[in-house]
């Protein structure tokens, strides 16, 4: 049973997965053409660059006060959230299916 709630996390870390695939690059193309100097902090790699998911994590889109960008990257960044949620939960589970069988 251990294992299906670990399988349950994990499914629901490539749900978020397909979320971010879809929000994080509107945002960033939001960013390049009303925000060019966000964007160039980000890098022009800022698709799987770990500081500019660090600036999504954060919440560092907040500064800009651009109701539209904030209504793109607030899912990127809750969907990044249950990533990182789902595979910590798979993870812990795994790890407490492995220690006690």
């Amino acid at each position: 049973m251990i294992l299906f709630f670990a399988l349950v996390c994990l499914s629901l870390a490539i749900a978020g997965f397909c979320a971010l695939v879809i929000f994080w690059p509107l945002t960033l193309v939001h960013l390049r053409e009303r925000h060019p100097a966000t964007h160039a902090e980000l890098g022009q790699i800022a698709f799987a660059n770990p500081s500019a998911l660090w600036w999504l994590l954060n919440g560092g889109y907040r500064a800009t006060q651009d109701r539209n960008l904030s209504g793109l990257a607030t899912p990127a960044r809750v969907s990044l959230s249950v990533i990182l949620f789902g595979l910590a939960g798979a993870g812990i589970l795994w790890l407490w299916a492995v220690a006690y069988p």
